[in-house]
């Protein structure tokens, strides 16, 4: 047994479990990138973040199949909304049929296409807002989310070690690296919120606005 899983069988099931295991399952089934799923660890977290803050308004970006937007939904306020953007079309289906099954297809605006182009269409203050969308424009998503996260209100950022590439020397060319390095930086040097980042699958960081 490894430390993950002893601390997944010490940990509470989702609330969403049938729909989210029928989502993980129809992921493998449906796409070729499975391990995009953010899967149960960071999926609790999630979870467990969104349950603390209790948020009316979300904003995801990057919904892949949907499993992030379930787990997230589990402490939207009975009144809530969720702005999800998702740019891969073809995905369409099943992330409805996800929704569908957890009960939250009410409760979430899908909108289909590049969140550089959506965001600033925008005008909501959110509460929690998530990343995991293209790593090339990290930087670019902070600009143009970090201002509308309400005082108290949080982002969260998934894939922020990057497989282990943000301490590699000399530093990766790729462009994801060095969007997510550039990513780094900016929130470490932002004011406006104190951030944590924690060393939890491909590294998440929490950010909390003053």
């Amino acid at each position: 047994m490894t430390i993950e899983e002893y601390c997944l069988n010490h940990s509470s099931l989702p609330e969403s479990l049938d729909a989210l295991k029928w989502i993980e399952r129809q992921t493998h089934i449906r796409t070729s990138r499975a391990r995009m799923l953010c899967g149960r660890e960071a999926g609790g977290l999630l979870s467990a973040i969104s349950r603390m803050v209790a948020p009316r308004c979300i904003l995801e970006l990057g919904v892949f199949t949907g499993y992030s937007t379930v787990c997230l939904a589990e402490g939207l306020a009975p009144d809530g909304r969720i702005d999800a953007i998702e740019i891969n079309d073809e995905l369409e289906d099943i992330i409805r049929e996800g929704y569908g099954k957890a009960g939250i297809s009410d409760k979430v605006n899908l909108l289909l296409g590049d969140a550089l182009v959506i965001l600033p269409e925008l005008d909501n203050a959110y509460d929690l807002i998530y990343i995991d969308a293209n790593k090339r424009q990290y930087p670019d998503y902070w600009r143009l989310t970090s201002g509308k996260v309400r005082p108290g209100g949080v982002i969260i950022a998934d894939n922020t070690t990057w497989d282990g590439k943000v301490i590699e020397e000399p530093a990766p060319r790729d462009v994801q690296s060095a969007g997510i390095l550039e990513f780094n930086e900016m929130v470490a040097g932002d004011n406006r919120f104190r951030s944590l980042m924690l060393p939890l699958r491909d590294g998440m960081t929490i950010s909390i606005r003053r």
